[in-house]
């Protein structure tokens, strides 16, 4: 079930950047290079959706389906960005891109941890 990314796939957050103050409903936006993004279900070679977590690590064993969340919120329909609401305080967020049944691929496609402060 697992699936292959390109080597130079990257994930990022375009926004918010790392240690911004947020207000308590803000936007995220995914950036994605080097790959494409497909929604959960549609098996196509280089693509993947996105994950965001939230105050969460990188699960321990990648082999298996993400869990759907308030600490791992699922992009199935391909979306590029959402808001989130948080309570003021500081947050990490992470982004990790799942395969069409989402699972993440064997090579990870995972960004750096940033992190915000809510006010």
């Amino acid at each position: 079930m697992m699936s292959d990314a390109p080597a130079n796939a990257e994930v990022y957050f375009v926004q918010p950047a790392d240690g911004a103050t947020v207000d308590k409903t803000f936007k995220v936006v995914f950036g994605l290079r080097n790959m494409g993004v497909a929604p959960a279900g549609v098996e196509k070679a280089g693509t993947g959706h996105h994950h965001l977590l939230i105050d969460t690590d990188i699960p321990s064993d990648l082999s298996k389906p993400l869990p759907a969340t308030d600490q791992v919120k699922h992009f199935g329909g391909g979306q590029t960005e959402t808001e989130i609401t948080l309570a003021p305080g500081k947050h990490t967020l992470q982004l990790l891109l799942g395969n069409y049944a989402h699972v993440p691929h064997r090579q990870p496609v995972v960004s750096e941890q940033i992190t915000v402060t809510v006010e």
